[in-house]
């Protein structure tokens, strides 16, 4: 029960991340990301309810990432969601 409780929480906060957030979470990450590009991504990511833990669903956020904002950018962006969803 914890365990989906966390994940709730996780995949609330990626579904609802602001583009500040995003870059605050990469720097801690050491994961490079521009304003610009989190800005691009957290417009994608708003309203989406994405689950990153199951890998089907987050590999295909992360194609779309790569369209919006470039295939280096969303390989980037997956390490910070692998990042999230370690416990």
């Amino acid at each position: 029960m914890r365990v989906k409780i966390y994940e709730n929480i996780i995949n609330h906060k990626v579904n609802t991340i602001t583009a500040d957030e995003l870059v605050k979470y990469a720097k801690q990450f050491n994961i490079a990301v521009t304003q610009q590009q989190a800005r691009k991504i957290a417009e994608y990511l708003r309203g989406k309810n994405v689950n990153i833990f199951d890998d089907k669903q987050r590999a295909q956020l992360v194609k779309q990432i790569a369209k919006a904002a470039g295939p280096e950018t969303a390989r980037e962006v997956n390490k910070l969601f692998i990042q999230f969803t370690k416990q």
